[in-house]
């Protein structure tokens, strides 16, 4: 007979459910510092659906979506979700888990308890019309990412799945290797592989923001992996080696230049002379980066606000600039004579589809991308690695918290 709850890293036998689990909770009273924001309490274990997965989770992954909904802006998931309906008064965040399955509902084929899997965070109604038709789930109006939109994230010791978000967990890697890369990776992976005729191909120079960090950090990777020539933009000097050790031909300290920002007036003919000089040197950074001439055919973005005037500007005519954040700001300018001229792509991207997710796994599961954890974390103090999140204190690459993992390194229960 199963006990009422198990205690963190005592592992039940495979199969068996408890009434109760630990998980670490938000609530609408706690919203305000991540470190103070999650706590640790006891929780019912979520029952599943007819194609929904239970899934024993044994690390999770980090990403600033939860601390996002910590803050409880810019948007109140708790309320959102209450306001659908929904009951819970609280959240339970986490949009990466590696773990085991640990029971399936009646109608799931794709997995069966006791497989080793990774999650992906994209979920959509079965039933909606836009999924039935086979268009991309990604645009259907139902999808949501789990662990952040919707409750039963992975920061517990259960979590609660759709079906096709379950994939091989790659059999070389630890737990907390495995938990740390899917969200980033896949969305990195769409917004290189995602948007044709603009695709990542073999040649071709690729310039990508933030090289240093989780999802700069996948792009180099992927970008090489196709045999494009990756270009790595950093904040500073110490980061150099490690966007090249990924793949990257060439990297850019972006401190050596100051005409970031929204743009300038075009009719104030001194401060845009300014802006144009920076955004030049900047192109002319990015030939000596390359070791050659060109101008990149994808800009891959997320910065938003500070660098989308210059990302539109040094993209190659007939090139993309692919953007799915804007972690300075959501007021992006661009100098529309560049663009209609040049006949250059601005587009939006958003996570990942089944396929694209299943694509970046492969890569993974081939040791062609490295899942690039920079640091692990204990299940208690996932508040506090949030908080670093937060203050940008975070080290490169990715992070993941051990959750019914007893120790680091392991690969298997």
């Amino acid at each position: 007979m199963a006990k009422e709850i198990y205690e963190i890293g005592e592992h039940p036998e495979v199969g068996v459910v408890p009434s109760k689990m630990y998980a670490q909770v938000i609530r609408p009273e706690r919203f305000g510092e991540p470190k103070d924001a999650f706590q640790m309490e006891e929780i019912d274990v979520p029952e599943i659906g007819p194609r929904e997965v239970l899934v024993y989770v044994m690390a999770a992954g980090v990403n600033y979506n939860n601390v996002w909904a910590s803050l409880g802006v810019p948007v109140d998931v708790i309320g959102a979700r209450n306001k659908k309906g929904e009951p819970e008064k609280f959240h339970i965040g986490g949009s990466d888990a590696s773990g085991i399955v640990w029971a399936v509902g009646e109608e799931v084929t794709n997995v069966k308890v006791g497989d080793e899997v990774v999650t992906h965070c994209g979920i959509w109604d079965h039933d909606d019309p836009h999924v039935v038709a086979g268009k991309d789930p990604m645009f259907a109006p139902s999808q949501l990412i789990w662990g952040y939109e919707t409750n039963w994230g992975s920061f517990a010791q259960y979590t609660k799945v759709q079906d096709h978000q379950c994939l091989p967990k790659p059999k070389h890697l630890s737990w907390e290797e495995a938990a740390c890369y899917m969200l980033v990776g896949a969305t990195a992976y769409r917004m290189l592989h995602g948007w044709p005729p603009n695709v990542v191909k073999s040649g071709e120079p690729v310039l990508i923001w933030g090289g240093a960090g989780g999802l700069g950090s996948m792009a180099i990777q992927i970008a090489a992996a196709a045999g494009a020539k990756p270009v790595a933009v950093v904040g500073s000097d110490d980061k150099v080696d490690y966007c090249k050790n990924l793949g990257a031909v060439g990297v850019i300290n972006r401190r050596n230049f100051s005409h970031w920002g929204v743009l300038p007036d075009w009719r104030d003919g001194a401060a845009y002379a300014e802006w144009f000089k920076g955004a030049k040197s900047f192109g002319k950074a990015f030939w000596e980066a390359l070791g050659e001439k060109k101008s990149p055919t994808i800009v891959f973005e997320h910065p938003g606000e500070s660098t989308v005037p210059t990302s539109i500007f040094v993209a190659e005519t007939g090139g993309m600039v692919v953007i799915c954040a804007g972690t300075t700001g959501y007021n992006a300018t661009i100098d529309l004579r560049y663009h209609w001229m040049r006949q250059k792509r601005f587009q939006g991207s958003h996570f990942a589809n089944d396929e694209q997710c299943a694509g970046i796994n492969n890569l993974v599961a081939e040791k062609k991308v490295d899942p690039c954890l920079s640091r692990t974390f204990d299940f208690a103090e996932t508040g506090d690695c949030h908080q670093l999140m937060r203050e940008n204190k975070h080290p490169n690459g990715n992070m993941s918290i051990l959750v019914n993992a007893k120790k680091k390194g392991q690969t298997a229960l």
